[in-house]
């Protein structure tokens, strides 16, 4: 790694430790905020931390394994545990009242908007990793700091904005049906899958076969692991909605 890598290193935790930061001090003036969603937060920015600072990237330089741990930390485990910790709703009972008119102005913004939607951020989430292992962008990313800062940044913006799409836990000013986030979510799964099978036999340039059976096969079950974790969180969600209207139906 280069000294330019360090630094990249720095640039790419600091934000995450900040917010944490100012999540705690939230959190903690809140009396009625739930200490679950402080552990999930807490967990969220360790697994991103760890992966873009330390041992796991820098070793990530010269393991495809130890690369998809990172990934896999960064824009999976991470994003789930920090939609869990519903960081929007406390921000919008921390701030002051004309900032948290202007943060719910921007959550309906036209961009927010298309960003939040199942399909377009599932494009950018399984979409952006069929492009970065399918071309040159790999090796490119370990070579070039700044490609580096990129690509982490957006592995984990896309993976937090899949999740925050298919289980709803913050505010969210358009929101789909169960059935249709069930279909995307499957999409998806499918979408990953393939993936890792195909860098099965087709590892990216640079990765010996050997490395790529071991990093395919993390990638496969592990990200399975975290898939499972979101289909029953939102089978729960579609539980709980029906609920209601069955005990109804019944009553009357």
């Amino acid at each position: 790694m280069t000294t330019a890598h360090y630094i990249a290193e720095g640039i790419l935790a600091a934000p995450f430790i900040l917010v944490c930061l100012l999540y705690l001090f939230a959190a903690f003036r809140d009396a009625g905020w739930p200490a679950r969603r402080i552990g999930l937060f807490v967990t969220g920015t360790a697994a991103a931390v760890i992966s873009v600072l330390g041992p796991i990237p820098r070793m990530a330089h010269d393991s495809f394994v130890i690369h998809m741990t990172g990934h896999l930390l960064l824009g999976m485990l991470a994003p789930l545990c920090l939609v869990l910790a519903a960081p929007v709703t406390l921000a919008l009972r921390a701030l002051p009242v004309p900032a948290a008119k202007k943060l719910a102005k921007m959550l309906r913004s036209r961009f927010v908007t298309i960003i939040s939607h199942p399909v377009t951020a599932t494009v950018l989430n399984i979409g952006g990793l069929w492009f970065l292992y399918t071309t040159g962008l790999y090796a490119l990313m370990h070579a070039s700091a700044l490609i580096y800062i990129i690509i982490h940044v957006h592995i984990f913006l896309a993976g937090y904005a899949f999740t925050a799409s298919i289980i709803y836990i913050d505010p969210m000013p358009h929101r789909y049906s169960f059935l249709f986030r069930s279909g995307v979510l499957v999409a998806a799964l499918a979408g990953h899958g393939i993936l890792s099978k195909y860098l099965y036999v087709s590892p990216p340039a640079g990765v010996g076969q050997e490395a790529a059976q071991a990093g395919s096969m993390l990638m496969y079950y592990g990200g399975d692991a975290v898939d499972i974790a979101i289909m029953v969180i939102l089978c729960w969600h579609w539980y709980k909605a029906a609920r209601p209207r069955e005990e109804k139906a019944v009553a009357v």
